[in-house]
């Protein structure tokens, strides 16, 4: 399925591109900045539209009409209005003093996990449903690993009163109960990715099927900031409130717009694409994504792409992909369903090969010993994703007026079995 949904000449992609001309400030850039792709979407030589000739009307619809929906006043108005009073915006920034007593530094946490659903993911999905109901699509599709963004996708698809398919990794199923069960609560249908590794790229696979057979009514609602152009760009903006709020919470709290780090774990990428991204203009914020490294970078079972890929084209965009030397995909590992992806965003793949941002990773057990540290000192449970990104304050070099702002992409909920489970492992220091 990989190789069918790639376009290997550049060229043949550029012919399904349409160009967007536009004047205002806020949408797209004739010039390419970190924030923004170039009008054919590519970050630097990574993005792009890698699709099948069925995907074309699609794809160009969405191409040509994003920006215009996204910045339409009403469409603003009924977007912000449902982040505020739907999904609970603005989330906290909590300065975390044990934490940051723990590091040696001032650590303040974006507190995500307080959204509704329980995670970042429903920003974009608000603003996807509001997008496709525009665009008169009746039915949405859409594919998860960890379950947030399914759940996120049921809950707005319940909300607007959408039919609402999601795919999902008979793997992830099955270690991501609890968020199967909200999904079929809120009325989605949950259908197994049975082939591959069963994971978030099976998902992914079946979900671009899907929409490859129903073009016409259907809106593919993706996750995270991959997949062809526009939607790396589209998921970003989507999710670029979380560093909106986060510049003036800063600046209410220390008198500070800017803090010295952000961070944020990374799989697909999209609770770090909107952590960064009103940083990414500001030379002065030092950025840091982390990755998930399994059982180890070189062991065989690990979701680092940034350490392991190459250039690669994966669910519609040139990106770094974790492959063999004749390009097939390889199956990656990480403990945290989220993160159990073979690739990375567009916008990330430059951010690392242009050296804006630093790139790190962490291991299950790491991530485990992070999660368990947070909830020990600050009443906070994780969701695994983010204890990738706690985990790399130990590889971190701080000073102690160091302002530190990390996203806490989700809450623990979903992850309690697997947490349960290592109760007895010895270096979580939880005792059996």
């Amino acid at each position: 399925m990989i190789a069918m949904l790639r376009l290997r000449s550049a060229e043949a992609a550029q012919a399904v591109i349409r160009k967007t001309n536009v004047s205002n400030k806020n949408k797209m850039s004739t010039t390419q900045t970190y924030k923004q792709p170039n009008e054919q979407g590519y970050y630097g030589k990574f993005g792009g539209a890698y699709i099948p000739e069925m995907l074309y009307p699609n794809v160009q619809e969405l191409q040509s009409r994003y920006l215009e929906i996204m910045y339409e006043p009403s469409f603003r108005k009924e977007y912000e209005e449902l982040l505020r009073d739907y999904v609970g915006r603005p989330t906290p920034l909590y300065f975390a003093k044990r934490l940051s007593e723990q590091h040696n530094t001032k650590i303040f946490l974006k507190r995500e996990d307080l959204c509704h659903t329980g995670a970042h993911k429903v920003n974009n999905t608000v603003g996807q449903i509001l997008l496709a109901q525009r665009l008169g699509k009746k039915r949405i599709i859409a594919e998860t690993g960890a379950g947030q963004h399914g759940v996120a996708t049921a809950t707005v698809c319940a909300l607007k009163g959408v039919e609402c398919i999601v795919y999902m990794g008979e793997k992830d199923i099955e270690r991501q109960a609890p968020n199967v069960a909200r999904m079929k609560m809120l009325g989605a249908t949950v259908i197994p990715a049975t082939s591959g590794s069963k994971t978030l790229k099976d998902a992914t696979n079946e979900a671009i099927r899907d929409w490859i057979n129903n073009p016409i009514d259907t809106h593919y609602i993706i996750g995270s900031v991959v997949g062809p152009h526009p939607y790396p760009d589209m998921v970003t903006r989507f999710q670029s409130i979380i560093s909106e709020e986060i510049r003036w919470q800063l600046k209410e709290k220390t008198g500070k717009e800017l803090p010295d780090y952000v961070m944020a774990c990374v799989g697909g990428g999209s609770n770090a694409a909107g952590t960064f991204y009103h940083f990414l203009d500001e030379p002065s914020v030092k950025i840091v994504a982390v990755e998930a490294s399994g059982h180890g970078v070189d062991s065989g079972m690990s979701a680092a792409t940034t350490a392991l890929g190459r250039d690669g084209i994966l669910h519609g965009s040139r990106s770094l992909v974790m492959q063999t030397e004749d390009g097939q995909v390889v199956e990656p590992h990480s403990i945290s369903a989220g993160l159990d992806y073979p690739g990375i965003g567009p916008i990330h793949a430059h951010l690392f090969s242009s050296g804006r941002a630093k790139f790190l990773n962490a291991t299950d057990e790491e991530a485990l010993t992070a999660a368990f540290e947070l909830a020990k000192l600050e009443g906070i449970i994780p969701a695994l994703e983010s204890a990738h990104a706690l985990s790399a304050l130990t590889q971190m070099q701080f000073v102690k007026d160091d302002v530190v702002v990390m996203c806490l992409s989700g809450r623990g909920d979903k992850d309690l079995a697997t947490y349960m489970k290592a109760m007895g492992v010895e270096n979580t220091g939880v005792a059996s």
